[in-house]
């Protein structure tokens, strides 16, 4: 099984099959419009610009889970984006990641590859991890998706390479970039 095998909704609600980027290294995202993490659209976009001619895709899954920070209709979603940090890669219909209603891809790719922890020299991780400890002692020994701007990069034959928490540095994440490239 890969990303592959999955099929998403476009923001037109039409079927589209993620075997379409066959061949392609993927950043897949779920992201919110309202989020302390909002601000990341700007440096998805830079490495989207800088790596889509060697075969990078951003794949955006809006999802409202986490603070209900992704309101609006996807049309709303989109344009906001758009007009505020000129997104240009695919953007989909929300979804959602976790829970029982969580899409499918996504189980598969928390099967994947699990929580690994906040990155402790970011500022937000103190915050994060109080929140999410007050509302699950054990969150952080549980697979699912913890907050906005988790980000799972997919390799060429469609497999999980690695998960990204939103606290990661775009650094890091850029360097991964590179090694599957």
């Amino acid at each position: 099984m890969s990303v592959y095998d999955f099929k998403v909704d476009n923001l037109r609600e039409e079927e589209v099959s993620l075997e379409n980027y066959k061949g392609k290294v993927l950043l897949i995202i779920n992201t919110a419009t309202k989020c302390g993490f909002t601000p990341q659209y700007d440096e998805l976009q830079d490495l989207y610009e800088k790596y889509k001619d060697e075969g990078f895709i951003i794949l955006d899954f809006p999802c409202n889970q986490f603070g209900a920070q992704a309101p609006g209709s996807n049309e709303e979603i989109h344009s906001f984006c758009d007009a505020k940090f000129g997104i240009t890669f695919p953007m989909f219909s929300k979804i959602e990641v976790n829970g029982e209603n969580a899409h499918p891809l996504y189980k598969y790719l928390t099967s994947q590859k699990g929580f690994q922890g906040f990155d402790e020299a970011h500022e937000l991780t103190p915050v994060l991890n109080e929140m999410l400890s007050k509302a699950d002692p054990d969150f952080d020994k549980k697979p699912s998706i913890k907050w906005n701007f988790t980000k799972f990069l997919i390799d060429r034959n469609g497999n999980v390479s690695e998960r990204f928490e939103p606290t990661e540095d775009i650094g890091v994440i850029e360097e991964k970039i590179k090694e599957l490239l």
